[in-house]
């Protein structure tokens, strides 16, 4: 079964991976091959997660330099002793949700991030690369020229929906991923390509930062709104809203002409904003 990636196979059995960490070590070789192709030598890559290095040892051949945060210090340990003689490589061990880009790179510097994360941790991570939607200064996107990010297909095709998409498809994540960048899935890929093999497949995902927001002053109740909408994702439009505390309902679906019975998914982010402003009134 795993003749192909036998080399990168015999060396992840031998580590003790961390079940609270979500580790799952990519050992597919044309998974990272693809993941390679999207790297020059040219770029600063940021690559979060790196595990034992099997990405990682490759990156630095491919790129101009490669900086890699990981929280376990077992791999940290590996990385040092395989990579650390690298001058194009820099590593630091850390919680990624602690660590900001501009510790590294000078303002205005754009680097490339590549991340094969915990699944149960992609929304933060995310949230903290990208910043939320009301985050129009964040520091860190301000870095990003793209992600190229590993993660639960499940969850790839959740930052891709957009309100075209299957119901339980679209939500808070797909807006965060693509309020200010554009987000495809570049290849699904299975769970046998790594080790300890997950319970699911996953998928890459590319988010190309834009440099600006799909909306350019948005209303400072559209995160409020979009998280009421979908918080109930059973109730309408109007019901939703009204559980979140949310005043004026009626009255503003009323100006815009939004029917109450329309639900949360089914509404593009300029409805959202347009529903968002006219709740300012009662509402701020």
């Amino acid at each position: 079964m795993y003749n192909k990636f036998m080399d990168y196979f015999n060396i992840a059995k031998k580590f003790r991976a961390k079940k609270r960490l979500g580790q799952n070590f990519l050992i597919d070789k044309s998974v990272i091959d693809e993941i390679l192709s999207n790297v020059n030598e040219s770029d600063d890559v940021f690559e979060i997660g790196p595990g034992l290095g099997f990405v990682t040892q490759n990156l630095i051949k491919s790129a101009k330099s490669v900086t890699a945060v990981e929280i376990d210090k077992d791999a940290t340990e590996i990385l040092n002793k395989n990579l650390g003689q690298n001058e194009n490589f820099r590593l630091i061990e850390n919680d990624i949700l602690k660590v900001n880009l501009d510790d590294f790179y000078p303002s205005g510097k754009k680097v490339k991030v590549v991340a094969n994360i915990p699944y149960y941790i992609t929304s933060p991570i995310l949230a903290h690369l990208l910043g939320e939607i009301d985050d129009s200064k964040n520091a860190n996107r301000s870095h990003i020229d793209e992600i190229i990010l590993m993660v639960q297909y499940e969850v790839a095709k959740r930052i891709c929906a957009d309100e075209k998409s299957q119901n339980k498809e679209y939500g808070m994540l797909s807006i965060l991923s693509n309020f200010y960048c554009d987000c495809e899935i570049i290849k699904k890929v299975s769970r046998r390509s790594f080790y300890p093999s997950p319970k699911v497949d996953s998928a890459l995902v590319r988010i190309k930062n834009n440099n600006k927001p799909r909306i350019e002053n948005p209303s400072p109740m559209l995160k409020r709104t979009i998280k009421a909408a979908f918080g109930t994702r059973r109730k309408n439009i109007k019901n939703s809203l009204l559980s979140a505390g949310i005043l004026g309902v009626k009255e503003a679906l009323e100006k815009i002409g939004m029917d109450i019975n329309t639900r949360g998914e089914k509404l593009s982010l300029h409805d959202f904003n347009a529903l968002a402003c006219a709740l300012e009134e009662y509402n701020l």
